[in-house]
């Protein structure tokens, strides 16, 4: 092994970043408020971990273009998972079996023992016999500088899973042991495989933790396994399954079998734009994910990455949410308490009344927060609708379908590049309200609705700032009890 030559590598893609960050900062399309990197490409978030008092997360990343190549792994610290300090490069291809320039230092987690930091991670490399997918391991004194393991690879892949298949290994500590989740496929079909450790360094398997039979597709990427309450969860990004981009299951785990049964199923995320989320704990016991908000080519409603590779970057994260068990078992996700201290300017409208076309203009501009509750017991419309950021003839659209209980993000006409209409079904049965929540930034918007078990995340690249936002009825009248607005403007990164 060559510690100088991952040395090396990392100076190089350092010495890449300081050289174009400046330019990529003045980029137009650069969000506001979401963690992106300085230059380059990002996609899975990797290695989320409260550590010797800072939030350290790491990212997928290719320091040196704007599109996906050569994975390194990238690194920040915040206090608050919002305001983010960039650190050096942690990890980068240097050895055979990561080394490949279609491959490199894949997605992975992190964990904390003795005092070190331990990343697990999917090393990627070609020999020859097609690509080959491994988990290896580095480790660090101060959080920062990372060695790779010696004994690397320390997980290759079992008989009859294919060696491009077999990746993204999510670690944990239960009684003393190490465990960690590796995505897979068999025969076609997609599997989450348990392992067992008493070091981290050397691993026995334990069993198939789960498995598909067809309905979630032939490759789970980025597993993550925790407790909940009195349950447990497995979330997955599966390949083949259709436009689902993250799913959850949750049910009962058996630590003497290491099989998990699942009895509830559901979606994080219905956009098209969320993927491959991570789970750690934070120092006060929330359950919080983050999930790369873009997607990949492979997926049928996949059109680009949209425009900002021009600006020498692609990729950001979604906004943290915290996980949270509901009675029925089913999983909300609550974007992150820390994210008020970012609001300005609050301005408040209450008991709004609209009839059927009518419009009710809220604020002007792309980079905000937004709470809208509908009285749905005394709203007779048919259709509830925003049309955000409209001039001219872009505009994205929301409709909550009160008729046939569907929700629809449209954004064929947004701006020119980006296409597609995300829906999910909108179950407000015995409900007396309506609840919206919107984030929106430079290039993206987050909706969470209906308790936050309805969230639709997509990328908008507006070509302008000074859009209108509005809200409408269809079919009817609606009465509208308050309208909440941030300005979120002010926090640039």
């Amino acid at each position: 092994m060559s510690k100088e030559l991952m040395q090396k590598n990392i100076e190089r893609a350092q010495q890449e970043i300081e050289r174009n960050k400046d330019f990529v900062s003045q980029g137009k399309l650069r969000q506001h408020y979401h963690l992106m990197t300085q230059t380059g490409w990002l996609n899975d978030p990797n290695g989320l971990i409260w550590f010797r008092g800072k939030y350290h997360w790491f990212f997928q990343f290719n320091p040196y273009s704007g599109f996906w190549s050569m994975m390194h792994w990238g690194h920040a610290v915040s206090d608050d998972m919002i305001h983010w300090e960039y650190l050096p490069v942690a990890l980068a291809p240097s050895e055979w079996y990561d080394d490949h320039p279609d491959g490199g230092c894949f997605s992975g987690s992190a964990i904390e023992h003795n005092g070190k930091l331990y990343l697990v991670y999917t090393g990627v490399t070609n020999r020859g016999n097609g690509f080959e997918q491994s988990q290896c391991v580095a480790y660090s004194e101060d959080g920062i500088h990372f060695e790779k393991y010696e004994g690397n690879p320390v997980i290759t892949p079992p008989e009859g899973v294919p060696g491009h298949q077999f990746r993204d290994p999510k670690i944990w500590e239960h009684d003393g042991m190490f465990y960690l989740v590796c995505g897979a496929s068999r025969n076609g079909m997609a599997q989450a495989l348990l392992y067992k450790s008493k070091d981290i360094l050397h691993w026995e398997f334990v069993n198939v933790l789960a498995e598909s039979r067809g309905e979630w597709g032939y490759m789970w990427e980025c597993p993550d396994f925790y407790p909940l309450g009195d349950k447990y969860v497995l979330m997955f990004s599966p390949m083949g399954g259709g436009e689902r981009t993250s799913v959850y299951l949750v049910g009962d785990f058996d630590y003497h079998t290491g099989r998990f049964y699942n009895t509830v199923s559901g979606e994080i995320d219905w956009g098209f734009d969320y993927y491959a989320p991570q789970s750690f704990l934070t120092p006060d016991g929330r359950r919080v994910i983050a999930g790369w908000g873009n997607c990949w080519d492979w997926m049928p409603f996949w059109k680009d990455w949209g425009p900002t590779y021009r600006e020498g970057w692609c990729g950001f994260f979604n906004l943290p949410r915290e996980v949270i068990l509901c009675d029925d078992n089913t999983l909300k996700f609550v974007p992150v308490r820390e994210l008020e201290m970012l609001r300005s300017d609050e301005k408040t409208d209450q008991d709004i009344r609209l009839g059927d076309q009518e419009m009710h203009r809220i604020d002007p501009g792309c980079i905000w927060e937004m709470k809208l509750i509908v009285d749905l017991k005394r709203t007779t419309a048919k259709k509830i609708g925003l049309r955000l950021r409209a001039k001219e003839e872009m505009k994205t659209e929301i409709i909550f379908d009160l008729e046939h209980g569907e929700l629809r993000f449209d954004r064929d006409h947004s701006d020119g590049w980006s296409r597609g209409v995300a829906h999910c079904p909108l179950n407000l049965m015995g409900k007396d309200v309506l609840d919206i929540h919107i984030y929106s930034d430079r290039s993206n918007i987050e909706l969470f609705s209906n308790g936050y078990q309805n969230n639709i995340s997509c990328n908008v690249f507006t070509p302008y700032e000074d859009g209108e936002n509005s809200v409408f009825a269809e079919g009817g009248d609606a009465v509208i009890q308050q309208i909440q607005t941030w300005d979120l403007e002010r926090v640039i990164r």
